[in-house]
């Protein structure tokens, strides 16, 4: 093998690695808008459970069951 081809070679390899790296950049960058959706959501849920608990009215009194 001489130069020339190995340089080819290692030119083929080196485009490979490059398309592998975009590829997975592009992936890590959905993954971090996925995360950042599902932070708002679960932030926005979080107030609403919030507010729903302040609403609520007061704890029902703790009784003993009946079969005491």
């Amino acid at each position: 093998m001489n130069d020339q081809d190995r340089i080819a070679q290692l030119e083929e390899i080196v485009a490979h690695q490059q398309k592998t790296i975009d590829e997975l950049s592009e992936q890590l960058a959905q993954q971090w808008k996925t995360l950042d959706r599902m932070g708002n959501s679960l932030r926005t849920l979080s107030e609403r459970l919030f507010g729903l608990e302040e609403r609520t009215t007061e704890a029902a009194p703790a009784t003993t069951p009946p079969h005491y």
